[in-house]
């Protein structure tokens, strides 16, 4: 279903308010699977206010139309709509009644004949009662086509969709049903290439890829009647786009490494180290304290981190981390050796079982002859010590170490699942 929302007020047009009102409701109709193809804003004019009916009509088939529904004379909404429907206008005896119960309980306040405008729906219409106001709302099909009245403001709105507008409508429509996959080591640019026929193609379910600092997402979305069902056609995705060989001859599935809008490769890291029954332990130098911070992010982190190293210069990686500096200068610090040490150091003074190091150039300056954007990464366990190279470039100084923070974490994540041969 192709659904239009149509927001009647010339203080929005003229910047005085904010159209929230079409931010929601997209959102809860794509909940319900129903697809939000337009959204406009005209001003309290019942000639542009028709013009605009008759091209929504053409091209949708819901209108929702939202504000208007006031007492004064530029509340036009419901009076507009009717007379582009050619019905007639009539009182729901519910709202009239809230109405005289609202002004019976304030003697003060001045009754007119507009006010009783609020309690009016288009004849035929299911009105859609107001708990938080007086303007009642209503939904019509006219000609196959759903039209839609709902009061302007949020606090009005928003209980009325919620109450009202949404289980009326959810009885005829199926949902949407989303799956966040989470990949890092591969760029949006390469993954949406080598799934391009995918994206080409796509019909239900769909596929929309979003680029975050150092990783990608791809969000697929289906429509369905039940979770079952849309499980089934998630999986289905799913496998097809992890069987996809990346530019490298890998299977997407090799950077795949989680689920879910907020996931990270942090807590998924974390996750296995509890679940693992791991401790680590971290020296950092470009990142001071960045794969640190982000454990300590964590609820429980004390269960596998029980601290670190945060050494800048090279003195201090000698002094803190036992390191020979006659060794540190001949290698320099931007080096696979000076890596390799670190962690071993880190985790030879912790008895951690594993050791992380970060040493390298955040940038904007070179270092020790390294462009900005080069990084070394040691890992220590109780059985290997590597380093790892890792060039990022074109990035600022504030990406670079946050990407190295994300490297990082997913070589103690490769690590770990070796460790339980799920690699």
């Amino acid at each position: 279903m192709k659904a239009e929302i149509i927001a009647v007020g010339t203080e929005i047009l003229t910047g005085q308010i904010v159209n929230t009102n079409a931010q929601f409701l997209s959102e809860k109709f794509a909940e319900l699977g129903i697809d939000v193809y337009f959204q406009t804003a005209v001003g309290d004019n019942e000639e542009r206010l028709l013009s605009l009916l008759d091209l929504a009509s053409q091209r949708s088939d819901m209108i929702v139309l939202c504000g208007g529904l006031g007492p004064t004379d530029d509340d036009l909404t419901k009076q507009t709509l009717a007379k582009f429907l050619k019905r007639p206008l009539v009182f729901d005896d519910q709202a009239m009644d809230k109405l005289n119960r609202f002004f019976a309980a304030r003697p003060a306040v001045l009754r007119t004949s507009n006010n009783e405008r609020q309690a009016q729906t288009i004849e035929g219409a299911l009105p859609l009662q107001n708990r938080t106001g007086l303007a009642v709302g209503g939904l019509i099909e006219v000609e196959e086509k759903t039209y839609i009245v709902l009061p302007g403001p949020p606090s009005e709105l928003k209980p009325m969709v919620q109450e009202q507008l949404l289980p009326l409508i959810d009885r005829d429509h199926q949902q949407l049903y989303s799956r966040v996959l989470r990949f890092f080591g591969i760029g949006e640019s390469q993954l949406v290439t080598v799934i391009d026929d995918f994206i080409k193609n796509q019909t239900d379910p769909t596929i929309a890829p979003y680029a975050k600092t150092g990783e990608v997402t791809l969000r697929l979305s289906t429509k369905a009647r039940s979770q079952e069902e849309a499980e089934q056609k998630l999986d289905q995705l799913e496998a097809a786009l992890m069987a996809v060989q990346s530019l490298e001859n890998q299977s997407l599935s090799s950077y795949f490494y989680g689920y879910g809008d907020d996931n990270s490769l942090a807590q998924v890291t974390f996750d296995l180290l509890k679940s693992s029954g791991k401790t680590i332990t971290a020296a950092e130098s470009l990142t001071a304290g960045l794969f640190q911070a982000s454990l300590a992010d964590f609820s429980g982190a004390s269960t596998v981190f029980n601290g670190g190293f945060v050494t800048y210069s090279m003195e201090e990686k000698s002094r803190m981390l036992g390191i020979p500096l006659v060794d540190l200068q001949a290698h320099g610090v931007v080096s696979a050796f000076t890596a390799e040490a670190m962690a071993a150091g880190a985790r030879s003074k912790t008895g951690a079982d594993l050791a992380i190091s970060l040493t390298g150039v955040a940038g904007p300056d070179s270092l020790e002859g390294q462009p900005a954007g080069t990084v070394f990464i040691g890992l220590a366990t109780a059985d290997s010590l590597e380093s790892h190279l890792v060039k990022i470039s074109g990035r600022s100084r504030s990406d670079v170490r946050e990407i190295a923070v994300l490297h990082a974490f997913n070589l103690v994540r490769k690590a770990l699942l070796k460790e339980k041969n799920l690699v």
